[in-house]
């Protein structure tokens, strides 16, 4: 089985990107499934109900949310009534959606995936996700031995360590949040694939999607500057995913980066940066 997975949709740009090259990519790389991290993909913040039926509507099977996962208020309760749409796992009971969901195809299961966030860095009071996942990945065992777990969190430490906790347990543990394609693929010992961060769909001259200029004057300034989603040649990061359907063991991971030409002079691009 061949899983393609996504980087953080950022804004209108990653949209746009993921909605020219999901197709093709599908084809060219033969994927039974697609996973398609969705956090950012309304402005940089959030997601809406319509962007989710878009991004279902190219062939999207799953779609994980994040830190952002609430930031449009309409998303409590499309959430409840979309299980293709999930949130993290760990986040507190009574939270609207759920964080795992199994993609069936000819009424059997096909794949589970499931998503955790990380608590290093992070504001919000979340559950221990180790603890959660941990739980999690047991009952969704008893339906396919094929799990992806997507892991939303700030520290590389914090993702190496579940990559590590749960090894031989899942198919993969690919990372999310920081926007910024990692070089560290690899098959763990016993037979999970890990990546740090997948990376990041959306404008490349930016500052992990936002316009650079906007967030260059809030470094500057230290100022509460507001961000806007930048423009611009697109960035394309996602990962493929190669897994035995009959042990749920990875037999291989690689890395997808694709980077537009820019249609106009760097220099314009950049202005006096």
């Amino acid at each position: 089985m061949r899983i393609l997975f996504f980087g953080d949709v950022y804004g209108r740009v990653g949209r746009e990107v993921v909605a020219r090259r999901l197709t093709p990519l599908v084809k060219e790389t033969g994927a039974d499934a697609v996973i398609v991290n969705g956090e950012n993909a309304a402005g940089g913040k959030g997601i809406s109900a319509q962007i989710c039926q878009e991004l279902f509507s190219l062939g999207v099977d799953v779609i994980t949310l994040g830190n952002h996962a609430f930031d449009k208020r309409e998303i409590a309760t499309y959430i409840d009534g979309e299980p293709r749409l999930i949130r993290p796992l760990n986040y507190p009971p009574g939270t609207p959606g759920a964080g795992s969901y199994i993609v069936r195809r000819g009424g059997r299961p096909l794949l589970a995936v499931v998503q955790v966030q990380g608590r290093v860095y992070s504001p919000q009071l979340l559950e221990d996700p180790f603890r959660a996942v941990e739980g999690e990945v047991e009952r969704l065992r008893q339906s396919t031995p094929v799990i992806i777990v997507d892991c939303h969190a700030e520290a590389t430490s914090e993702k190496q360590a579940m990559g590590w906790f749960l090894d031989g347990q899942v198919s993969a543990v690919i990372g999310t949040h920081t926007h910024v394609q990692t070089a560290d693929e690899v098959i763990l010992p016993g037979g999970t694939a890990y990546m740090t961060d997948v990376g990041m769909c959306g404008p490349w001259v930016s500052v992990i999607g936002a316009d650079r200029e906007l967030v260059l004057e809030r470094f500057l300034t230290q100022r509460p500057v507001r961000l806007e989603a930048a423009r611009g040649p697109a960035i394309l990061s996602a990962v493929l995913i190669e897994v035995d359907e009959a042990t749920g063991k990875a037999t291989g991971i690689q890395r997808i980066l694709e980077r537009e030409v820019a249609t106009e002079p760097l220099a314009s691009l950049f202005g006096r940066w």
